[in-house]
């Protein structure tokens, strides 16, 4: 009975949907009614995530397993957009490893975190940045399970021009590009933990001998040295992390 009355109060999720598309259209709704019809709060806290499937047909009960994993705590919104996506809402979001967790045990399914927001300026936003993140990863091909927008934001913009971005990444890399992704990886690692071999060498869990070995074959296919190119390799080497070869 709880359920049923709780149900009615919300809505039906035809009701729900209809809610969400006017609150992210920006139409102009009062605050408390929007939270009513939806059994969400819109005035506190929130982020986004897209969970959908590529899948021809899509197990939605495993996209909805995927979602209930979206919140640490309190309410979760969660709205079929169609037979293959889910969007969702939170207070706050699952940390990235538990939701990798998730989606491992769910098959093709993935998800797109957007930023975190408040209000319901929050609530539009945190979706458009999950939805920018989702197609991002269709546009580089990436096959990433679960990818949020701050992970992406510098990577969505240098490759607004695929063409440049690739261009770029060639004459940043040189050799380097077309070379195996672990030195790739070695590099970026060492050059996100400020070109400290002692850190790069523990986050990659491998000896630092190894990875200065590694680091010295990486800067040899350098088309030019890596001491004075260090923000451009960066950048060339993040881009590269999410675009699929060919």
């Amino acid at each position: 009975m709880d359920a049923t009355r709780d149900a009615l109060a919300r809505g039906t999720p035809a009701e729900r949907r209809e809610v969400v598309a006017l609150l992210l259209d920006g139409a102009p709704m009062p605050v408390a009614l929007a939270s009513e019809r939806l059994g969400y709060p819109l005035g506190g806290p929130h982020q986004a995530a897209i969970v959908w499937s590529e899948a021809a047909r899509a197990d939605l009960a495993a996209l909805e397993a995927v979602a209930e994993a979206l919140t640490i705590a309190g309410p979760l919104l969660v709205v079929v957009a169609s037979a293959g996506t889910l969007w969702a809402w939170s207070p706050e979001a699952s940390p990235l490893d538990e939701l990798r967790a998730a989606a491992a045990r769910a098959p093709g399914v993935r998800v797109a975190l957007g930023t975190a927001g408040h209000g319901v300026e929050g609530f539009r936003r945190s979706h458009l940045d999950a939805l920018a993140t989702q197609r991002l990863l269709a546009h580089l091909g990436a096959d990433a399970r679960v990818a949020s927008f701050d992970m992406v934001r510098l990577v969505a913009l240098a490759t607004q021009d695929l063409e440049a971005a690739d261009a770029f990444v060639h004459h940043t890399l040189g050799a380097l590009a077309t070379a195996g992704p672990d030195l790739q990886a070695n590099l970026l690692v060492f050059l996100e933990e400020g070109c400290n071999a002692v850190r790069a060498a523990t986050r990659l869990r491998t000896h630092r001998n190894t990875l200065l070995r590694r680091l010295a074959r990486a800067e040899e296919l350098l088309p030019r040295p890596l001491e004075h190119h260090r923000v451009q390799v960066a950048a060339a080497l993040e881009v590269l992390r999410w675009r699929r070869p060919g």
